[in-house]
């Protein structure tokens, strides 16, 4: 497994990261441990979860007993106030069981957490980090412009945002600012939410991007065991690969 610093944190993260909101789809608790232990005895030591999806969080936590101090450990909230944001964490933290997240990411479409702000997100961030309940603050967003002027303006160390073979060009300079101010880059929706079917080449894609760490919901062992193998041997990035993600990108475009 590859481990790459996750931007400007401390966070040394495995190259691929387990989507752990997919747990709650999986039929019994006992399924979902064998999975997440499947993934970290693979190498895999970046769980990624949210507030939004309790049983997963839950299930999370649970299944990392015994090796939580081993593993990165992320979620998120929604909140759109700061006290809602210490509410949300405070009840992560008990379904994950874990007195503090190495990585809180604040989800947001709309809003832009700025300091001294009225809805005391941004400082309620900080205040957090400060109290050793959260290690590092990262931001989850689709908007383009809320990315942007985060990571130009270095107001967190991490983005996740939606990165794959037919995201457009803009999304791609986005990764190259994440690089240049030394953001963390995490990709959501790897596959597009489902539409891309060949798990090769949007591997192959992601794979060419050292600062990008993909986020993959995986829902069974099989598909672990494709992500593991394809991180062990990643595909060959030739004229032949470009071609088709050219050709995959103008069908779906």
């Amino acid at each position: 497994m590859e481990y790459i610093a996750l931007g400007m944190s401390d966070l040394l993260v495995s190259h691929t990261a387990f989507g752990a909101m997919s747990l709650k789809d999986i039929p019994d608790e006992e399924q979902a441990a064998i999975l997440v232990h499947q993934a970290y005895d693979g190498g895999i030591n970046f769980f990624d979860t949210a507030h939004s999806t309790p049983e997963s969080e839950k299930r999370l936590g649970a299944c990392l007993h015994g090796i939580r101090q081993d593993v990165i450990l992320s979620t998120k909230s929604s909140a759109d106030t700061g006290e809602g944001l210490v509410r949300d964490l405070d009840e992560s933290l008990v379904a994950l069981q874990s007195d503090y997240v190495d990585l809180f990411q604040y989800e947001t479409e709309t809003i832009l957490p700025a300091p001294g702000g009225k809805d005391g997100i941004y400082d309620a961030l900080q205040q957090l980090k400060a109290s050793g309940k959260i290690r590092h603050i990262g931001l989850t967003t689709q908007n383009p412009e809320i990315a942007n002027y985060a990571v130009e303006n270095c107001l967190v160390e991490t983005l996740q945002y939606p990165f794959n073979m037919l995201t457009d060009a803009a999304s791609r300079a986005l990764v190259d600012s994440c690089q240049q101010h030394d953001v963390g880059f995490i990709a959501m929706k790897p596959l597009y939410s489902g539409l891309l079917q060949n798990i090769p080449l949007a591997f192959g894609f992601l794979h060419q991007y050292e600062n990008v760490v993909p986020v993959w919901g995986v829902r069974t062992s099989e598909e672990l065991k494709q992500l593991l193998y394809f991180e062990a041997h990643p595909p060959v990035v030739d004229d032949a690969f470009r071609k088709e993600v050219e050709r995959v990108n103008a069908f779906f475009n």
